[in-house]
Parts: C-alpha cells; sequence; structure tokens
C-alpha cells in the first residue's frame, strides 16, 4: 500500500465532490476527471479511481460512521482508514486535532449498529423487497457484500475468429493470469485489471469484454444457423455480437434500440467481429412500424429489458443512490409493455427469453408470471433444461438466477419461454 500525500488525497477528494452530485455515471465522471486533468500519472489515477468506488461501494456504512458530518472529505478519511492504513500515515494530509479524533472514532466503530441493509451495502428499500421475498437474512448479507466487491474482467471468445485454448496461449504468453469461466464454454476470466483492449486479440475481433452471466443469456436464447432472431433491447450490441456467432454469421439478426448513440457504438464491434448477419435499427418505441412488420415471423427474440441494474453494483455501485424504489415502478411498467410488444414478433414455435440484470423479483419472476397470465398463447419453458441442452452445468431452476456470490458473475435473471398458439 503506497503511502499517502497530499497530491493524491486532493485530487481524489476533487473526483470524489464531482462523483457525490450523482448527476452523472461515476465511471462517466472519472472519465472526465481524468481527460481535465491529463497530467496526473498512472500510480495518482489508479488512487482516484479506487477511492472513488471504494467510497461509493461503503457508503451506507460509512455514512453511518461519519454521522452528521458525512462530507466528502470525511467520507475519504474514513474509507482510507478503513482500508487499513494506521493513523501515523495520515500525517501529512490531518493536521487537526478534531479530524484527528475522528479518524480514532473510525477505527473503534461498532459495525453491528448498523441495519441490515447498511451492512450489506444495500438501500433500505432493496433489502426490504429482498426480505419481503423470502431471503434469509444471511443471504442478503452475502448478496450485497458480493456486490460491494469490485468485478473480475470476463472476456467471451469469439469462436468464429479463434478457439477459446488458442486465446488462453496467447493470454499465457503476455503473462496474463486467466482461467475459463465455470460455466460458459466460450468464457475466460481475467486476474486484475489489464489494458486488454490495446491488444490484437481485442482489435481484431478474437475476444470481447462481456460478463460471464451475460454470455449465458446467449445460450438460452440458443439461435441456431439461418433463423430470424432479434435482439429487442439491443444496446450497444454485446448479446447481439454473441447471437451473431452462435449463428455463425448466417440467418438475419436483427438489433433494435430507440437509441441512436448506443447503437453507434455497436458499430465498431461488429466490425471487429466480422459478423455480417446484424441488421442494426433504431426504433421509436417497442411499438414501432418495422416491429409490426416482423410479426409472428421470428424463431428467437431476446428482451434484454432496461432495469435497475441492481445485479451490477460491482461495476455501478453509485447504481445504489442513482434508483429507487418509484424509479423501478416506472421501470415495471416499461417492462411490461416491452415484453407485450416484443413477444408479438415470435412465430407460434419459437423462443421469447426475458433477461435483466436486476436482483428485485418485481422487475424479474413479478414481470414474467403477469405476462403469462396475460398471453395463455406461451408458456414457460425450464431454464435449467435449456442450459441442460446447451451442456451447461448449472441449474437454478426454471429460471436462471445468477448471483456474484454464488456464482462469480454479475446478478442476473432469465426466463425462457415458447409460443404455443
Amino acid at each position: 500500500m503506497p503511502p499517502l500525500n497530499q497530491e493524491q488525497f486532493h485530487a481524489a477528494l476533487d473526483a470524489l465532490r464531482n462523483a457525490l452530485s450523482f448527476a452523472a455515471p461515476a465511471d462517466a465522471v472519472l472519465s472526465r476527471y481524468f481527460r481535465e486533468n491529463p497530467k496526473l500519472g498512472s500510480q495518482n489515477r489508479h488512487f482516484i479511481a479506487e477511492a472513488v468506488f471504494g467510497v461509493m461501494r461503503q457508503k451506507f456504512a460509512l455514512d453511518r460512521i461519519c454521522g452528521e458530518d458525512n462530507s466528502p472529505r470525511r467520507l475519504l478519511l474514513a474509507w482510507l482508514i478503513r482500508g487499513g492504513r494506521n493513523l501515523r500515515e495520515f500525517e501529512p494530509i490531518v493536521s487537526r486535532e478534531d479530524e484527528r479524533a475522528f479518524l480514532a472514532g473510525v477505527k473503534a466503530f461498532k459495525l453491528e449498529t448498523l441495519t441490515l441493509a447498511e451492512r450489506a451495502e444495500l438501500p433500505e428499500w432493496v433489502g426490504s423487497e429482498l426480505q419481503a421475498s423470502g431471503m434469509s437474512d444471511d443471504d442478503i448479507l452475502s448478496l450485497g457484500r458480493a456486490l460491494s466487491q469490485p468485478a473480475p474482467l470476463d472476456l467471451r471468445v469469439n469462436t468464429l475468429k479463434m478457439k477459446r485454448e488458442a486465446v488462453q496461449a496467447e493470454l499465457e504468453a503476455l503473462g496474463y493470469e486467466h482461467s475459463p469461466t465455470p460455466y460458459s464454454p466460450f468464457g475466460l476470466r481475467l486476474a486484475g485489471k489489464p489494458a486488454i483492449n490495446r491488444h490484437t486479440l481485442f482489435t481484431e475481433g478474437a475476444i470481447e469484454v462481456q460478463d460471464e452471466g451475460s454470455q449465458l443469456l446467449g445460450l438460452l436464447v440458443g439461435p441456431k444457423r439461418g433463423e430470424m432472431v432479434a435482439d429487442f433491447c439491443a444496446g450497444a450490441g454485446g448479446k447481439t455480437l454473441l447471437l451473431g456467432m452462435l449463428m455463425a454469421s448466417s440467418g438475419r439478426l436483427y438489433a433494435f434500440d430507440v437509441s441512436e448513440k448506443r447503437l453507434a457504438n455497436l458499430k465498431p464491434r461488429l466490425a471487429r467481429s466480422g459478423l455480417s448477419n446484424v441488421q442494426p435499427q433504431r426504433i421509436e418505441s417497442e411499438n414501432d412500424s418495422r416491429i409490426k412488420r416482423l410479426a409472428g415471423k421470428l424463431d428467437r427474440v431476446l428482451v434484454d429489458a432496461p432495469c435497475s441494474g441492481m445485479g451490477t453494483l460491482r461495476r455501478n455501485p453509485d447504481l445504489k443512490f442513482r434508483q429507487s424504489a418509484t424509479s423501478v415502478d416506472e421501470l415495471n411498467q416499461k417492462q411490461t409493455a416491452i415484453l407485450a410488444s416484443a413477444a408479438r414478433l415470435v412465430k407460434v414455435g419459437g423462443r421469447l427469453v426475458y433477461a435483466t440484470c436486476s436482483i428485485l423479483p418485481r422487475e424479474n419472476q413479478g414481470i414474467v408470471e403477469a405476462f403469462l397470465a396475460a398471453h395463455p398463447g406461451f408458456e414457460l419453458v425450464p431454464a435449467n433444461q435449456v442450459l441442460k441442452e446447451q451442456r451447461v452445468d448449472l441449474d437454478t431452476g426454471n429460471y436462471l438466477q445468477l448471483h456474484p456470490q454464488i456464482h462469480g458473475c454479475d446478478g442476473f435473471f432469465a426466463a425462457v419461454m415458447t409460443r404455443k398458439a
């Protein structure tokens, strides 16, 4: 652990103040801060990023520890001392007696005084919803604590360009510590955060950065060569590229999204991938005329619905403070409308997959159960059965439910349905 110095501390404090406004995602705030301060060295940038994300990950406990004065400075000091530093290390940055007393108090703080949600580093409303769903206190704690850890770097091998073993050999030669992902047959997990996007493996499209949970969603869709498939909420296209790979670049794959910017981000990734069967299309809404023209024609449709993102807190800890029970109410309405609209595309015998990166039951099972009740022409297909057909050794029951403390990936949910009439 390098010694503390004033320059580093004040730069981290400056970046943290910006991030705590929650006006933009923390990673975007940091990117802008680094662009505006180009003279910061790599060590300083690393320390600043660690500090900002570290405070975000522990902010519920830090707020209680700091009490009424939970200023960015106090939050940063508390995070640093909770990270194992001793009081002497703070001499370059702390001179006031009240701050020395504060640091000593942080050391003595009893975590047992925190609520269950605070100990789990989750908002109270999230803790309440998980309890109401039947999750035990111990399970909530282990889930919350896993979501408070930094995520590893997962890669997906583009098997149209290279085999996983060949990519492993290249990573080995580069000295990157890695292992195959436990469930995805084309995933690799790297230790640390190497700048893999500068390597030819990435620039030539042999690998993409993609969480293992996200890779498993593609296997649940299970598209075949020559089929007509849609990624209904394509975003920047990570899952679209995976579906195209599974289709061996044949058939037709629609990448729909309402955001021109997100689809623009897909274009360079699509070029690297070598896929020729993808058709990115911006739509005005889930009721766009282009959707209506495809009604009843598609073999498979993936709905990776807009959601709270509560399963991705390892990567986006600030989402805890930018979402609320009310914002999830609004998302539930969108999720219901989008799923019903996407379902119209599926032909008889076709497959519909609804997915989120949320841990909240009302964004997951709640949406699917309401959809099935309102659409008797669809029936649930057990996710464990589909994964077994794909030779994936994972059984979470009728639904795919992934949690970081159990499966090592982000929190994901998915339901597989088929149109029977």
